[in-house]
């Protein structure tokens, strides 16, 4: 089956909702892409149902829009579903209210975990200080001095048979800064983490990070949760993170001409293979 070319109009007559990546789709590292402004106001003026469905957790949800808005997308607080406003019913769930928690990330991400746990700050020498480590983005910390410090604690931590939380809100492995440049992501990190400890424990296959962003259900759910249906088109960049999620928990998806993914092969898996290719934005 191959996948139908169409645009953001069509899609919002086609389905109940829309749900957008924000980065690669509607902003880069440089501000908003053409045509961006223009389609959410429309959207607006139209009252279509739709959501910034984004992996960032580096800043709160109002701080999310407020930043989106600076570059001139009409973007309101309750437009977004951010994949931080996941991390302390996770952890609430997952039984670790209370807890004592180490993260990377900036200050400002800080209060999707102050909720529910003591934020214990860097720099941390005993690891029985520390209940978790959650990694809420890639910036904010000396970044080389602090892996370093939470490489070892965790590892302390498999070697003293603790129980030991680890949790990455934002999967992504890499984002796009401008055109043609990009960077790494907290997925990477996560990944770092991952491949130390199979390193240094080869039989601990058990220990892993809890990813709760884009292409995890958990996401999708708290987007179809806030609009109230199934029948939504996720609008992405990504094969791998936007269109493989949304296939996953039975969205439709649609894929931009630009950001991260390139040229489309003839032939996709049907686990990343859109329902759209959307036209550039009007």
């Amino acid at each position: 089956m191959s996948w139908r070319t169409t645009t953001v109009d069509e899609l919002a007559e086609r389905h109940q909702a829309l749900f957008f990546d924000a980065y690669g789709v509607l902003v880069d590292g440089s501000g908003a892409l053409p045509g961006a402004a223009s389609t959410l106001a429309r959207l607006n003026q139209n009252n279509t149902p739709y959501w910034i469905v984004t992996n960032d957790a580096s800043r709160m949800p109002q701080a999310i829009a407020a930043r989106l808005r600076s570059h001139g997308l009409p973007i309101g607080t309750e437009h977004i579903v951010s994949s931080g406003s996941l991390v302390a019913p996770h952890l609430v769930a997952e039984g670790w209210s209370g807890a004592r928690c180490a993260f990377l990330g900036p200050e400002a991400s800080a209060g999707y975990l102050s909720e529910v746990v003591e934020v214990v700050p860097w720099p941390i020498t005993d690891p029985g200080a520390v209940d978790l480590v959650v990694i809420t983005d890639e910036s904010g910390y000396p970044f080389l001095e602090t892996i370093d410090q939470a490489l070892s604690l965790i590892l302390a931590k498999v070697e003293r048979g603790d129980r030991l939380g680890l949790v990455v809100p934002n999967p992504d492995l890499i984002y796009p800064q401008s055109p043609g440049r990009f960077g790494i992501a907290a997925g990477s990190i996560a990944q770092l983490f991952e491949s130390a400890i199979q390193l240094r424990f080869p039989t601990r296959t058990d220990i892993h990070f809890q990813r709760l962003g884009k292409p995890y259900p958990p996401i999708y759910r708290a987007a179809m949760a806030r609009a109230g249906t199934q029948d939504a088109v996720m609008i992405g960049d990504q094969l791998e993170t936007d269109i493989r999620g949304a296939k996953t928990v039975g969205l439709a998806a649609a894929l931009v001409g630009w950001g991260i993914t390139g040229a489309l092969p003839e032939q996709l898996p049907e686990e990343i293979r859109p329902d759209y290719l959307l036209l550039p934005f009007l």
